[in-house]
């Protein structure tokens, strides 16, 4: 029987996502001693694993090349896309949050604020929620600099433990969504391999 393929998001989700694996009983050796491969086998789960950048877990999922993905909420609320989102895995926990300089007013005054951040639908969408007019600067890097160096009034930026926030002056001013790992399906492969995948994720469900 032709396995399933799944893709994981590198670094974080993919470790937690294995231990999970192992949890149920598959081996994951290969995923161990990964060396330079990017695919991989567990037999025993009937699954070939691709390890890929989290954007690209949605890309590769919606195109149907992996039936199944594991990435995390952030990503999913930034890129959005045709799929479905079929389980919490409850870790990979952190959240959405708008922070900026510590002890200032963030929603004082007029002027039109501007927002630095790595998301920009994020921010969009939850600023359009307060019904209020933004600028947007998008971010690749630390966003906390743009508020030190004046470019920001503020960032909206992930946050786990806030210790970065807090080392370099900056609070969380209010949380804008909470955050975990997700699976997410292919549209076709749901119906095609129904079966399988729905045994797949309440074994998943079963070890959370």
């Amino acid at each position: 029987m032709k396995p399933i393929r799944i893709a994981l998001t590198k670094g974080r989700l993919e470790k937690d996502t294995v231990e999970l694996f192992e949890k149920l009983g598959f081996h994951c050796e290969e995923l161990h001693n990964k060396g330079r491969k990017l695919i991989f086998q567990v037999p025993d789960g009937n699954l070939e694993v691709v390890l890929a950048k989290a954007a690209d877990v949605i890309t590769y999922v919606e195109h149907g090349v992996c039936d199944v993905g594991v990435v995390g909420k952030d990503t999913i609320m930034e890129h959005g896309g045709s799929f479905f989102e079929v389980l919490d895995l409850g870790f990979g926990r952190c959240r959405f949050a708008l922070c900026g300089p510590k002890g200032k007013d963030f929603y004082k005054g007029y002027a039109v604020k501007t927002i630095a951040s790595k998301y920009p639908n994020v921010t969009r969408r939850f600023f359009a929620g307060k019904g209020m007019d933004v600028e947007i600067v998008k971010i690749e890097g630390s966003v906390e600099l743009a508020p030190l160096l004046g470019l920001a009034d503020g960032i909206v930026d992930i946050v786990e433990t806030g210790s970065t926030l807090r080392e370099n002056g900056l609070e969380v001013y209010e949380d804008v969504a909470p955050i975990t790992a997700r699976v997410i399906v292919n549209t076709a492969s749901i119906k095609l391999r129904k079966q399988e995948i729905e045994q797949l994720l309440s074994k998943m469900e079963a070890a959370l």
